[in-house]
């Protein structure tokens, strides 16, 4: 460890804990700073808070570590230096931007442990697909007409700055096509930070068609990835996905669905109902989930309940 690498939060990695337990993820970030009343209509969605309400990202982090949670994803998900250049955002600015998200998750983790907390704590670096950048809700379909090289340059620079941040593990997180994930796959070489691998499904398949058993397969023998599974998706579709994913690869599975709301990508809403209950998780856990949250829509309260049903069980 250099002098300027942030103190570790936990005394064991995360691969570690995922092989010794189950660890449990945070929920939606979104969803929390919606609920503390901030506006997230524009199109860098809860990365644009970076810039303007850093202390509010800190705070929506806290809300889930109270809540029960060992490890926050940061809000990078839709932070790309595309997306910001488009806002007129520019390139060292991104850098930094893209370096506080890791920053503002570690503070939350200070805090928590000021405050007495003592399980484990661990810092996601947040790797959204390439369609979040365009935010025209293409993250839920893939195919964006790109080959796998051209996603691997998209990609490559982000992650170069995040793991320079030095989280815990870099989460490439709602990949909805294969070809996407083998592009980030690459990416991810060299950096020297762990990953895991979830993708965005529709039943059996990936967003973009591909069966899942195709899709898991890409990151069996990635010695960088440490956990492979699934999230954004309905809370329904969990339950095969977990068991393809430890079945084709052997590592343990990261799982995080929805509420069980349908995303309007057009109207920018939700609808529907929640479908997602706590006691799913231990069906989870048995056929091989070891890092267990809530995506969208998925708040404290649910995660506590996470949290409290693989504690008791």
């Amino acid at each position: 460890m250099t002098s300027d690498t942030p103190a570790p939060l936990a005394e064991t990695s995360l691969a570690a804990a995922l092989s010794a337990g189950t660890v449990v993820l945070d929920g939606g970030m979104s969803n929390q700073l919606e609920s503390a009343g901030h506006d997230l209509s524009d199109g860098l969605w809860s990365a644009r808070l970076l810039a303007e309400r850093p202390e509010a990202i800190t705070e929506a982090h806290l809300a889930y570590f109270e809540a029960g949670a060992n490890v926050a994803i940061t809000s990078s998900y839709q932070a790309t230096f595309e997306g910001f250049a488009k806002r007129g955002i520019d390139h060292e600015t991104a850098v930094r931007l893209l370096t506080q998200s890791v920053e503002l998750a570690r503070e939350a983790a200070r805090q928590a442990r000021s405050k007495g907390g003592t399980h484990p704590l661990w810092v996601a670096a947040s790797v959204g697909p390439y369609g979040a950048m365009l935010a025209d809700g293409s993250e839920y379909r893939g195919r964006y007409g790109l080959s796998v090289e051209e996603l691997e340059r998209f990609h490559r620079p982000r992650l170069e700055v995040l793991a320079a941040a030095a989280p815990d593990v870099l989460a490439l997180e709602t990949v909805p096509d294969a070809d996407e994930a083998e592009a980030l796959l690459r990416a991810v070489r060299g950096l020297g930070v762990p990953a895991w691998l979830s993708y965005s499904i529709a039943g059996d398949r990936t967003r973009a068609g591909q069966p899942l058993e195709e899709a898991f397969a890409l990151a069996a023998d990635a010695d960088e990835v440490i956990a492979v599974g699934v999230n954004c998706c309905a809370p329904e579709d969990v339950d095969a996905a977990v068991a393809t994913a430890a079945r084709v690869t052997g590592k343990p599975v990261v799982v995080y669905p929805n509420s069980g709301e349908a995303w309007d990508a057009q109207a920018r809403a939700w609808n529907g109902r929640s479908t997602f209950a706590p006691e799913q998780v231990l069906r989870w856990r048995e056929s091989g989930a070891r890092l267990i949250g809530g995506c969208c829509r998925v708040g404290p309260e649910a995660v506590t309940s996470i949290a409290h049903t693989l504690t008791s069980a």
